[in-house]
């Protein structure tokens, strides 16, 4: 049997796939099983941060797995300790770390997190939670409901967990606050919603309003986070100081890992929430090569580079091609072109990825652009050459 058979005979249909078998990567480079290269303007949805086969990582994955794979977090784990060091220090905020093994189970924490102060802070038990329209928050029961689009909560798997609401816009968030409100939850640039970043003045006044009526602010830095909007976080570019941060997709370049930062130091006690494999020693291994690739491209202006050379290259396609696209969103190197329609937005899709370019989409008709943060320059140039070529024959 061939993978693509062996694939539908014995995987969940979980995926709609294509039957692509990716077997080798190099930088923002794929190669197929038939040897055919593809320039990855997608990382794996935003996770292979610092590119395919990066030697800081692969070398400190196999030195770590020669070493220790995995103990349990019943003692404690060095590259852990000096992995949450790490993050807290790059946020700029005072927070200790929880770690799991993806973006749905940092929030599953932060909700675990917010749901207990609820409970032990307030004479009646708060224990809502505000999230907006467009979000994406995970597939598990709960992060599904928290997330606020309908189509995802289909009647398949409920009943779904109550204390979830949503709102159309951040101005309405100060109407849905009851008495039972614990927690407003936002992405500072909605990722699967359609790359739409919120305006930096109402987050602001956002976080001010919150804190000021007791209500923590949980800000969902699962695509953002680690330098992909150009800052370490989001959060540090919008000037706030969120109660709970979460993090995963791109901080260990491709090894499962999820992160729930807090400023509530003292929430947890032992026995309240655990993983069996969250941040393990090979994890958070991966997880420390990554922040040195990335504070170094950071610190040496290489990220600031590529991000200018994207959004020329995307001012570019909005000037020529004004039929295909009504705008170009995003922040950093979360990038968007809004399609003029869902037709359009898929001819796209199906016409990159037979020219060799590997993009995303998103709500909103949307064609998304989340490349490696370590993508060179040349292969900007070559992916965007390849882009033109695939959409002038639409």
């Amino acid at each position: 049997m061939t993978i693509a058979a062996l694939d539908q005979a014995f995987v969940l249909s979980s995926y709609g796939r294509n039957s692509t078998s990716f077997v080798e990567g190099n930088g923002a480079k794929l190669y197929d099983d038939n040897g055919k290269e593809y320039i990855d303007f997608a990382s794996g949805i935003g996770v292979s941060s610092v590119g395919h086969g990066n030697p800081v990582l692969t070398e400190a994955i196999c030195a770590q797995a020669k070493a220790l794979i995995h103990t349990s977090n019943l003692q404690v784990i060095a590259p852990q300790a000096e992995l949450a060091e790490q993050i807290v220090t790059l946020s700029g905020y005072d927070m200790r770390c929880f770690f799991g093994n993806s973006g749905a189970e940092a929030n599953e924490a932060a909700i675990k997190i917010v749901r207990k102060y609820g409970e032990t802070q307030f004479e009646k038990k708060r224990y809502k939670v505000i999230t907006l329209e467009h979000s994406f928050h995970g597939r598990t029961i709960t992060t599904v409901k928290a997330t606020g689009q309908d189509s995802f909560h289909t009647p398949h798997f409920s009943p779904y967990p109550d204390g979830f609401s949503y709102v159309s816009k951040i101005d309405a968030v100060y109407e849905a606050i009851d008495a039972e409100t614990v927690a407003v939850m936002i992405e500072l640039v909605q990722g699967e919603g359609g790359v739409q970043p919120f305006e930096k003045e109402e987050i602001q006044h956002l976080a001010k309003t919150l804190k000021e009526r007791g209500i923590l602010l949980i800000v969902d830095e699962v695509q953002t986070g680690v330098y992909r909007t150009g800052a370490f976080l989001a959060s540090n570019l919008y000037g706030i100081e969120p109660d709970v941060i979460t993090l995963a997709k791109g901080l260990a370049g491709g090894v499962p890992i999820g992160v729930a930062m807090t400023s509530l130091k003292e929430i947890f006690e032992p026995g309240d929430h655990g993983s069996t494999f969250g941040g393990n020693f090979l994890s958070t291994r991966a997880g420390l090569a990554v922040l040195e690739v990335l504070t170094e491209e950071k610190e040496s202006g290489a990220i600031a580079e590529k991000i200018a050379l994207f959004d020329s290259h995307l001012s570019s396609i909005m000037e020529k091609y004004p039929a295909l696209f009504s705008s170009s969103v995003g922040l950093g190197l979360m990038l968007g072109l809004r399609a003029v329609s869902s037709e359009v937005q898929q001819s796209v899709l199906k016409k990159t990825f037979e020219a060799g370019l590997i993009v995303l989409k998103a709500g909103r008709n949307t064609v998304r652009f989340l490349p490696p943060l370590t993508i060179s320059k040349e292969e900007i140039n070559e992916g965007f050459k390849r882009f033109e070529k695939a959409i002038s024959t639409l």
